[in-house]
C-alpha cells in the first residue's frame, strides 16, 4: 500500500464521476486516461484542486434511467486517484488513474461546471482498500489467456505475466483485454477477488472460444 493511499475514513461523500463504454478501472490497477472534451478537463482541474479522485463508470441501458439528458449509468463504479498527469501542447490532458476502491451511486447532485458528481455509498467496498488474496486455478486462467491473445493476436511478456502476483494478474487482465460493457461490469461487480478470478477465466474462454480459430470444447 502507497503511503499516498486514502484511508477508508479519508474517502469523499461526493465524486465527479466520468461515464466511459467499456472500460474498467478495478481498485490498484492503473488507467491512463486522454482529456480533451471541455467539461472532463474541468473535472480534471477540480479534481486536482481537491482530493484528486474520479469515479469511473459505465453507461448503462439495463434497468436505469437518464439523468436530466445525460445517459444512465451502472449504479457501481470505481474511484481512481491521479497518480500522473501532464498537459500537451495541443491542449490535452494525459493523465492515469490508480484504482482505490468501488462504490455505489446514491444520487446525482447539480454541478456548474459541465461535468457529472455523485454522493456515494463506500460501505459495501471497505475490503477494496487493502491488497487481496484468492483462490483460484491460476494456471488455467494464464492457459485460457494464451488462447484468447492467440486467436486476437495479442502480443504478450509471459514471463512476466507468469510471475505477476494474483491480485496484479486478474486485474490487469480484466482491465486490459476488450470484453463486453456488460462482461467488464460484471467483472466490476464480482464480490472478491476469487469471484473475479474465475469469472475472468470463464468469460476468457467463452471469448477464446467464440473467436474465428478458436474451438468448443
Amino acid at each position: 500500500m502507497s503511503p499516498f493511499d486514502p484511508d477508508f475514513g479519508d474517502l469523499p461523500a461526493a465524486l465527479p464521476i466520468f461515464p466511459l463504454t467499456g472500460v474498467l478501472l478495478l481498485p490498484r490497477g492503473t488507467l491512463p486516461l486522454n482529456i480533451f472534451e471541455p467539461r472532463y478537463m474541468n473535472m480534471i482541474t477540480d479534481a486536482l484542486a481537491s482530493d484528486r479522485m474520479v469515479g469511473m463508470v459505465q453507461p448503462s441501458t439495463v434497468n436505469a434511467e437518464a439523468h436530466e439528458g445525460e445517459p444512465a449509468v451502472y449504479q457501481t463504479g470505481c474511484a481512481g486517484r491521479i497518480i500522473h498527469f501532464e498537459e500537451t501542447d495541443d491542449g490535452r490532458f494525459i493523465l492515469s488513474l490508480k484504482g482505490v476502491s468501488r462504490f455505489a451511486i446514491v444520487e446525482e447532485i447539480p454541478t456548474i461546471r459541465g461535468y457529472r458528481k455523485c454522493t456515494v455509498d463506500w460501505d459495501r467496498f471497505r475490503g477494496d482498500l487493502a491488497a487481496a488474496a484468492a483462490e483460484f486455478d491460476r494456471q488455467k486462467l494464464i492457459g485460457a489467456v494464451r488462447s484468447y491473445f492467440s486467436v486476437k493476436g495479442i502480443q504478450a511478456d509471459w514471463a512476466a505475466i507468469e510471475r505477476a502476483e494474483d491480485e496484479a494478474l486478474v486485474t490487469s487482465i480484466a482491465m486490459l483485454c476488450p470484453f463486453d460493457p456488460p462482461e467488464k461490469q460484471a467483472l466490476l461487480e464480482a464480490a472478491d477477488l476469487t469471484a473475479r478470478a474465475e469469472l475472468l477465466t470463464a468469460v476468457v474462454e467463452m471469448a477464446a472460444h467464440d473467436q474465428p480459430g478458436g474451438t468448443r470444447q
